[in-house]
């Protein structure tokens, strides 16, 4: 070996220790002290319950909202879309807020809403003619990262196969879920070996669910030097 393949060759294995002692000193260390993992994970975004009755569908923004008040057509209204606010607009009372309830619980606040200044026993019923799709975003180290349309039945094995799968790099016990939760945003840390092999719940995904896949510097060096080998011979000839 010549004296530049050499050297090289010491360059490229001295890094390679480096990045493994760097990651090894602070492997996530924020994401980490801050949120929760294991079981804790679990009771932030739990797993499906499988014998639980099919939860009341709440109201999403793009969702498509009829209003029927009995015998008051005026007031009727057919299709009205609930905005990026979760509002809707409606004759006589204007904004309500439809985000967050239930059918039955909207009709409520309508029909409270028109007895207060308009209507003696209001009578009213809310369909919801259209659901908006319900999408998950999936970051990180994936193979196709990219934001996917999803359904209930979807956990986090299945968000994670609509990206085509974790790369070679990533971090399986560094997968992060991301949720909003009553305005507030929250986040858990999942090990996909122990999800794979049975020993851990797969968590539910649900619709604006953010899915963050972490990055192994140890394997993400040794694809680098992997990368470098052929060009400078560096595994070879010791």
């Amino acid at each position: 070996m010549t004296a530049i393949g050499t050297a090289l060759r010491r360059v490229a294995l001295a890094g390679f220790v480096f990045l493994c002692g760097l990651s090894a000193m602070a492997p996530s260390a924020l994401a980490e002290s801050v949120l929760p993992k294991g079981k804790a994970a679990y009771e932030v975004i739990p797993a499906p319950d499988l014998s639980a009755p099919e939860p009341l569908y709440r109201i999403s923004p793009g969702d498509a909202i009829s209003v029927s008040v009995f015998q008051e057509e005026d007031l009727s209204v057919e299709k009205v879309i609930v905005d990026e606010s979760g509002m809707i607009q409606l004759p006589l009372i204007g904004e309500v807020a439809a985000q967050g309830r239930s059918a039955t619980e909207l009709s409520q606040v309508i029909a409270a809403r028109l007895a207060a200044r308009y209507l003696r026993d209001p009578k009213v019923v809310v369909g919801v003619a259209e659901r908006s799709q319900q999408v998950v975003a999936v970051e990180g180290q994936v193979n196709e990262p990219g934001v996917f349309p999803i359904d209930r039945t979807y956990t986090l094995l299945s968000a994670l196969a609509r990206a085509k799968s974790p790369t070679r790099v990533a971090k399986l016990n560094e997968v992060v879920v991301f949720r909003t939760v009553n305005g507030h945003r929250v986040g858990a840390i999942f090990d996909l070996r122990d999800i794979r092999t049975g020993k851990a719940p797969d968590p539910q995904i649900m619709g604006g669910d953010t899915v963050v896949v972490g990055f192994s510097a140890i394997k993400g060096a040794f694809r680098d030097i992997l990368t470098m080998a052929p060009l400078f011979n560096v595994f070879t000839q010791f």
